[in-house]
């Protein structure tokens, strides 16, 4: 099923030293956690203890994710990726990454407002 625009997806952080802190995040929230092979290195998954399903993402802080603020970046959806970052430079605001493809048609891109703050932006794939 298709996300509403407007909501959160999901809550990634980059960080240099992914492994310990996904071992943080482990002890204190209770997430279970499944790698995702980066070519040579995992990310992590990390996944609910009750129902098994990914909640947020811990990588490290190279590869595509080398210039990402160390921070939690959460994810908005958005009808047309392409439309919000128009959009997004009319108003002030700055591309930090991306567009990206996600895979089956899904695309995202980093941000930042005209405040500072960032986020992504993400454009869900429409369902077969």
């Amino acid at each position: 099923m298709k996300a509403p625009v407007g909501s959160f997806g999901w809550a990634d952080l980059s960080v240099e030293n992914a492994s310990e802190i996904r071992d943080f995040y482990s002890s204190v929230v209770g997430y279970t956690f499944s790698g995702i092979d980066m070519g040579g290195y995992d990310d992590f998954c990390m996944n609910s203890p009750d129902d098994g399903l990914t909640k947020a993402g811990i990588c490290h802080a190279k590869g595509e994710n080398k210039n990402l603020p160390s921070m939690w970046l959460i994810y908005f959806y958005v009808a047309d990726l392409n439309a919000s970052l128009e959009k997004l430079k009319e108003k002030g605001g700055e591309i930090i990454s991306g567009p990206k493809s996600y895979g089956n048609g899904s695309f995202y891109a980093v941000i930042k407002d005209p405040a500072g703050a960032c986020c992504a932006l993400f454009e869900q794939a429409d369902e077969d």
